[in-house]
């Protein structure tokens, strides 16, 4: 394993080329938000503390909102294993929130972003405000679409790992080390399965599903960017209470791979955004094509079965939805009229008493 990689941002950016640098940065201190993005700051907003911001899901799916103040109050005294985690990415939607793009601008290295020929309405979800409690995180994982990532930090420290795309994925998420009953969660990913790996790394001399094994392990401070090459393993855990920001973006270097990605992922953007790259990036909606015409894939708009295939999709997930709804006011229904009969029992027993 690799730690404390601190290569400059120039030679980092010339290393994005070939995917296979990461490395922390500072970013400009002009930012509004190094001195707006403290906890206490943050409470205090008058536009900010009474948003509700997204920290979990339940457990049939459906987001969990906090207001900020709270959510701090929260982060503040809570003791618990695995922390609920402002992960929010609609707070460029709130009339208030949304005031947080003021805050920070896009680093120049990341400044160019394909998906936003798009608009904002219709791209997949790709910036995010963060606020952890310490020991929260994010489990192993790759971005999706095959897009890269940079995340900046304003407050508080944050400890990563990131894997090349070469090592396997059951290596990545220590699926033979992980024992009945122990979870993935950050906190326990970093303190004992992440160890676990390294330790079975460094005793399989370099053979199986170890080979070529590589790690790359730092700590990230106020102040700095890490880039996060897209189709690289990551995972992040919050050491301390922080507060930051991340975008994940396509761009020329990465095309090919979010292309491939996007068109069967996101298969209607993807028709659209070929259009648009006709009009804007002949040479990108060339280069699209080609990698069509060599996979023989057919984009949905000219496969009308596969029309037919998302339809019936669409109309399934809506009847489930429907169902699970109907099932839960059915059992709110049982217990008002359960809780209704238990009333009445108990005022029959008073009069005659």
């Amino acid at each position: 394993s690799t730690s404390g990689n601190r290569a400059t941002f120039d030679e980092e950016k010339k290393d994005c080329d070939d995917n296979t640098a990461i490395s922390p940065s500072r970013i400009q201190k002009e930012w509004p938000a190094v001195h707006r993005w403290s906890l206490d700051k943050l409470i205090n907003d008058p536009d900010l503390s009474e948003r509700g911001f997204k920290c979990g899901e339940d457990d049939d799916g459906y987001t969990i909102r906090m207001k900020l103040r709270y959510f701090i109050e929260y982060l503040q005294h809570n003791k618990d294993d695995s922390p609920l985690y402002i992960f929010d990415a609609t707070f460029d939607e709130d009339k208030f929130a949304k005031r947080l793009l003021e805050d920070y601008t896009v680093p120049d290295y990341f400044s160019e972003d394909l998906f936003g020929l798009i608009g904002e309405s219709k791209r997949p979800p790709y910036r995010w405000f963060l606020v952890g409690p310490c020991r929260s995180g994010t489990t192993v994982h790759i971005d999706p679409l095959g897009t890269s990532a940079w995340n900046t930090l304003l407050f508080g420290v944050k400890r990563w790992v990131l894997f090349p795309p070469h090592v396997p994925k059951s290596v990545v998420k220590g699926r033979k080390l992980i024992l009945p009953g122990e979870d993935d969660e950050a906190i326990h990913y970093f303190t004992t399965i992440l160890p676990r790996i390294k330790r079975r790394a460094a005793t399989s001399g370099g053979k199986g599903d170890y080979s070529n094994f590589e790690c790359y392990e730092f700590t990230q401070y106020p102040g700095e960017t890490v880039f996060v090459p897209h189709g690289w393993w990551h995972a992040v855990m919050n050491v301390t209470h922080t507060v930051g920001v991340t975008q994940n973006y396509c761009s020329k270097r990465n095309f090919d791979e979010v292309w491939l990605q996007t068109r069967s992922g996101r298969k209607k953007m993807a028709c659209s955004w070929l259009r648009k790259l006709q009009e804007h990036y002949p040479d990108l909606a060339r280069r699209a094509k080609a990698l069509n015409r060599r996979d023989r894939f057919v984009m949905w708009e000219d496969d009308p079965e596969a029309q037919r295939r998302y339809r019936k999709k669409m109309a399934d997930k809506e009847r489930k939805k429907r169902e699970k709804r109907e099932q839960k006011e059915k059992e709110r229904a049982r217990k008002k009229e359960k809780w209704g009969d238990h009333r009445t029992t108990e005022r029959r027993k008073e009069t005659h008493s």
